[in-house]
């Protein structure tokens, strides 16, 4: 282990290398460092324990805040983690429990993954974003059309995330929620749009408002809600349409992300559904499985959340067989393996919970140990381990629940009574949390602050012309 290094609890926040498929921790003294290694310190976890546990690759190609929780847990359980992300200000690199981190490559995505495995030889590949769900299943057709050579890839990635025949459903919001409805879940009408002309057929069975969706979009993004079929044509032109080189050159400069710049160049188009609106309020459960069965999970109500369509920030755990009987079919229907959650609208007539999509990777909720059957990292940790699970006390016995740093910017009175989930055992975290990138550039500030101008100007002018905004 001549280029790995051990560091102390002292020592200062790593930075990131450069250079694709190297490890990135602790690359101060010199750049010549091909493979540096961040070792566990002894008071965290002792190092015949990690040794012991399973190896774990998490990968994240935005900078969420849930691959640096899910190692933390996951580390105290034993498995050795090792990270793959961007390699400016992922809280991953906050931590103290990751062994080793590697540049995620936007433009080389599939090489800088490749890497990373080959580097680790993990026994399980966790991924945290959606994109780095849809890399995992193109390194599989790639490895699985290399032949022999690439069959351990290949096992690799299917034991990660289960049945390769069933990637391109879990990547289509419209495939789904078919299956879903052929396994008896509760899903609202759905069909593709590939052409304003479909919506003709849609409106003679189905009233306003109707909800707009797009493929390849997470967090809430790519959703809109028509309340008439002149907003559904202009949503539907306006999300069906190419990626536009201003938003493209933006994710460039100030995001330090250039992968959009290839569906840039090759005018990719995403799949777009429509849906029928369901009145009520948002819900969504987590799971962790493995070859189709699902072994623990948790479903929570939301009671916050970033705008009408986006993510939780507050939710309040609930018992509801109906959304963990969704999992549980899709599961087994799928072959699926890993994390996954399942987004859903409970109807405020009959309060029945209708399946609106899914996310085919660790959500907030997978890293909460919420006690017997609730309990995903314990359940992945005694699967890689063939060992029976450990009943562990649950985190919290509060039913509301505060993610962490995303509640902080609500003034909700639940954040005085909810469980407030910080991980206050990694005081750096906390602090690069409260701030993230791109947040603390100077640049994004700047161009945040324009573009609140320009706004701010156009409102002004809208108003004495007696326009309002919609």
């Amino acid at each position: 282990m001549s280029a790995a290094r051990i560091t102390s609890n002292g020592a200062s926040p790593p930075r990131q290398s450069a250079s694709p498929g190297l490890p990135i921790r602790e690359e101060r003294c010199s750049r010549r460092m091909s493979r540096e290694t961040h070792m566990l310190d002894s008071d965290l976890v002792s190092e015949n324990r990690a040794q012991a546990g399973p190896r774990v690759l998490v990968t994240d190609t935005n900078r969420w805040p849930s691959p640096a929780r899910l190692a933390i847990g996951l580390s105290k359980l034993g498995c050795r983690v090792s990270g793959v992300c961007p390699t400016r200000g992922h809280p991953l690199l906050s931590t103290r429990v990751v062994r080793q981190t590697f540049p995620y490559s936007s433009l080389r995505p599939l090489e800088s993954l490749a890497a990373a495995i080959e580097a680790t030889s993990p026994d399980i590949i966790v991924p945290c974003d959606d994109r780095g769900v849809q890399h995992l299943h193109e390194l599989f057709a790639r490895a699985h059309t290399d032949g022999k050579s690439g069959a351990k890839l290949a096992a690799l990635i299917e034991r990660s995330l289960g049945a390769p025949a069933n990637y391109p459903v879990v990547s289509s919001r419209y495939d789904l929620l078919r299956i879903a409805r052929e396994e008896g879940v509760r899903v609202p009408d759905t069909a593709p749009v590939k052409r304003a002309e479909d919506l003709d057929s849609w409106q003679a069975g189905h009233p306003f408002p109707w909800v707009l969706k797009a493929d390849g979009t997470f967090g809430g993004r790519g959703v809109k809600v028509a309340q008439n079929r002149e907003q559904a044509e202009r949503f539907f032109a306006e999300m069906s349409r190419p990626h536009r080189f201003a938003r493209v050159f933006k994710r460039l400069i100030v995001n330090r992300d250039p992968f959009w710049l290839r569906p840039w160049w090759k005018r990719s188009r995403p799949a777009i559904v429509v849906q029928s609106h369901i009145q009520g309020h948002p819900a969504n459960s987590a799971v962790f499985c493995w070859e189709g069965r699902v072994l623990a999970g948790v479903c929570v109500e939301v009671v916050s959340s970033d705008g009408s369509t986006g993510p939780a920030i507050i939710v309040r755990v609930v018992d509801n067989p109906a959304m963990m009987f969704a999992a549980e079919r899709i599961a087994r229907r799928l072959g699926l393996s890993g994390f996954f959650g399942l987004d859903f609208m409970v109807d405020e007539a009959d309060g029945e919970a209708y399946l609106i999509e899914m996310n085919p990777r660790c959500t907030p909720l997978s890293h909460l140990q919420l006690g017997p059957g609730h309990d995903m990292i314990e359940a992945l940790s005694a699967q890689l381990s063939g060992r029976p699970l450990r009943e562990s006390p649950p985190v919290t016995h509060n039913d509301v629940i505060a993610y962490f740093p995303q509640a902080w910017t609500t003034k909700s009175p639940f954040l005085e009574s909810g469980f407030l989930d910080i991980p206050q055992e990694e005081p750096e975290l906390v602090k690069d949390l409260l701030r993230p990138w791109p947040e603390r550039s100077l640049l994004y500030r700047l161009v945040s602050k324009v573009s609140a101008t320009t706004t701010a100007v156009a409102g002004r002018k809208a108003a004495r012309h007696g326009v309002s905004k919609i």
